[in-house]
């Protein structure tokens, strides 16, 4: 396996889908990672050359903030939210969504699995 910012990438897969293993590469990136690096055809990562996977690294390193880096930084931004008090903050400190979304009915995944309330159901007969 080749190791590249940290992470062991899989060799049995192609280059740009391999390289979406690392965090902060998407399959945007990694089609322009390999682009730059001058990658002919779609090769599976064990068929690269010692030194195409040298320059993927080099590019990657230098260029692209990914990883633990980058997971620092969002973990930066998010805990400068809760501090500052903003509603966004106050969302991800109680662990609702944060982009708006409606929490009436769905949001099962932000807010765990249902909690039964007693006296909440009600019956036809009740309703008329």
């Amino acid at each position: 396996m080749a190791r590249i910012a940290g992470v062991d990438v899989p060799d049995t897969k192609r280059v740009e889908i391999a390289l979406r293993r690392i965090f902060g590469i998407g399959p945007t990136l990694a089609l322009r990672i390999v682009q730059k690096v001058g990658v002919a055809g779609n090769p599976k990562m064990r068929e690269l050359t010692d030194e195409q996977l040298n320059r993927i690294r080099e590019l990657v390193d230098k260029e692209q903030r990914v990883e633990s880096d980058l997971r620092r930084e969002v973990n930066m931004n998010i805990r400068r939210l809760i501090e500052i008090g903003s509603y966004r903050g106050l969302r991800h400190r109680r662990g609702l969504p944060v982009r708006g979304q409606r929490t009436r009915t769905n949001a099962r995944t932000k807010r765990g699995a249902r909690r039964t309330v007693a006296g909440r159901r009600r019956t036809a007969a009740a309703k008329k």
